[in-house]
């Protein structure tokens, strides 16, 4: 089965949403740079419990292709790289806001019980 290209996701902002941000660690991601701003790599995946360093990357790679994140590296020794997010990342506050708002009232409903 083939990938859909880009020009066949624009026809749908819903299947084009989905494809950038699916996947169990993007909103982690999005999430920790949220709330924290700019990070280096290693703070970032110090913040993200049970990530794999290989997985971070994947993801980080990914959301950066994506333009949802911004990756600047430093020409210093040693080399040092900091990640955030972009103008449309940052549009995903209240997206996060609301996820985060139903995890509260989801985890309330679950201790009524």
């Amino acid at each position: 089965m083939r990938e859909k290209t880009l020009e066949e996701y624009l026809g749908c902002p819903f299947h084009l949403a989905m494809n950038t941000l699916e996947g169990k660690w993007k909103f982690a991601i999005l999430y920790v740079l949220l709330d924290k701003g700019t990070l280096r790599f290693k703070d970032l995946e110090r913040a993200i419990p049970d990530i794999s360093t290989r997985m971070l990357v994947k993801e980080l790679k990914h959301l950066e292709e994506k333009k949802v994140i911004v990756r600047k590296a430093y020409a210093e020794v040693p080399p040092r790289v900091e990640y955030s997010l972009s103008e449309i990342g940052k549009s995903l506050s209240p997206v996060i806001d609301s996820i985060s708002d139903w995890g509260k009232s989801y985890a309330n409903s679950l201790s009524e019980k």
